[in-house]
């Protein structure tokens, strides 16, 4: 009888100390895998020394100027009329996953708190060359015709520009802040985990495995961008049917605010006809000359700022006029000449660089690479190149036809203007919509 009494007690304790390794109920999930492998029976540590270890995990930490976008199916393309006779943007149907993106575009003091930590952190290790390569180019605004020689010395450090959109900068450099900015975000959330010591210079590597690092941060796909500067999340009735698509990232063909105490008041900053930047003194129509601050103008449903206009934006694809005709239909991107060869795309225009010397009041003379084109009668040389890189969205120097989120222009991603800036990107991790 005492011998059965012992078992049964032993048994009891047994499945009591068994129960503290599992879960509370139901099927593991990412936020509570249980304490035993599934597949193997095995514990799972909380100390990688220990064992296979498993961290603590809630869901994808909250990075920094990040919008949620919820992803699913839309018809991208261009619904402007294409007066230029591009063709290169027709109507097609895909899927985007849900993904963030900057709220607002990369401004001015966003690219000087990087040029300090570059200027801080990589001086001695490489002759401060990262510093010197993350400089924008600030005589974009230089013209032989107009007097903008004040923003050249003043736009980028001034603090009145503290919050007006980083210009001059070359897809290159956009690309390489969002590596930067990845490294500088996650090694202070891991020092305030007291995991690991800061990396807000960049340097190392933050194990993803941890469960409060973020995805990197990128330049958006074309897709998303366009996608996300539609906006169709708030145009749905009733089950997947959509109202009405959309020429800008809000509602109508007209380009004032139809509404409330802003009626009458352009909805984004862009030029509205030859040689009306802004309008006239007293109530300038847009509200910026040049660009604007980085809020102005209100949000697009997915709480965006300045998705048309403002500054074009770079994103990752490289251009070609056909990417519409061979795409894969689930999160489309241009990232090589697969099944598209510059070669393919000729004209009869060669373009070489040309040394431009300027002389620039109590300043030496500068030299600056002017581009030239010029007929080759040798053959045919083409402007698209493996280096050209979309960019989007319009900006204060463009009229509306180039704010259509559908329409789409090139550069080559070692070049910079004062038109173009930028936003990041950054995937929702462990999400399958």
């Amino acid at each position: 009888m005492n011998r059965l009494k012992t078992f049964f007690i032993a048994c009891g304790v047994s499945v009591l100390v068994s129960s503290c390794f599992l879960r509370k109920g139901g099927n593991p999930t990412a936020q509570d895998p249980g304490a035993i492998s599934t597949a193997t029976g095995l514990k799972y540590y909380r100390d990688k020394a220990e064992g296979f270890a498993v961290m603590p995990y809630h869901s994808q930490p909250d990075a920094p100027n990040m919008r949620y976008i919820e992803g699913g199916r839309v018809v991208l393309g261009s619904f402007e009329e294409d007066v230029l006779g591009y063709h290169d943007n027709i109507e097609r149907t895909v899927s985007v996953a849900s993904f963030y993106m900057d709220e607002t575009e990369i401004a001015n003091i966003h690219w000087l708190e990087y040029l300090y930590h570059l200027a801080t952190d990589s001086t001695k290790e490489d002759g401060g060359k990262a510093y010197k390569k993350a400089l924008p180019d600030t005589l974009v605004w230089r013209s032989r015709l107009a007097f903008n020689d004040p923003y050249v010395d003043y736009y980028l450090r001034y603090p009145g520009f503290r919050y007006f959109p980083v210009v001059g900068v070359s897809w290159n450099q956009a690309s390489a802040y969002s590596k930067w900015r990845t490294a500088a975000v996650n090694g202070d959330l891991a020092e305030k985990a007291g995991e690991a010591p800061s990396q807000k210079s960049g340097g190392g590597r933050v194990p993803i495995e941890n469960g409060y690092t973020i995805p990197d941060y990128r330049l958006p796909t074309e897709a998303e961008w366009e996608y996300a500067a539609t906006a169709l999340i708030s145009t749905q009735w009733l089950d997947e049917m959509q109202t009405h698509q959309r020429l800008y990232p809000w509602d109508g063909h007209a380009l004032r605010n139809p509404y409330g105490k802003q009626m009458g008041n352009f909805l984004a900053n862009f030029k509205r006809g030859r040689g009306d930047y802004g309008g006239i003194a007293g109530h300038l129509n847009d509200g910026a000359l040049i660009t604007a601050y980085i809020y102005d103008y209100p949000p697009n449903d997915y709480g965006l700022y300045n998705m048309a206009g403002n500054v074009s934006e770079w994103v990752q694809d490289m251009y070609r006029p056909l990417s519409h005709q061979d795409f894969d239909d689930l999160n489309p991107i241009r990232r090589d000449d697969f099944l598209d060869s510059h070669g393919s795309y000729r004209n009869r225009w060669t373009k070489t660089m040309k040394d431009t010397t300027i002389t620039a009041p109590e300043k030496d003379p500068q030299k600056i690479k002017t581009e030239v084109y010029t007929k080759n009668p040798q053959g045919f040389i083409s402007l698209i190149s493996d280096k050209a890189r979309v960019y989007k969205g319009g900006s204060w120097k463009d009229v509306a036809y180039w704010m259509s989120p559908g329409t789409r222009r090139f550069l080559e991603q070692d070049s910079a203007t004062a038109t173009i800036g930028f936003r990041c990107a950054m995937i929702r991790a462990g999400s399958n919509f």
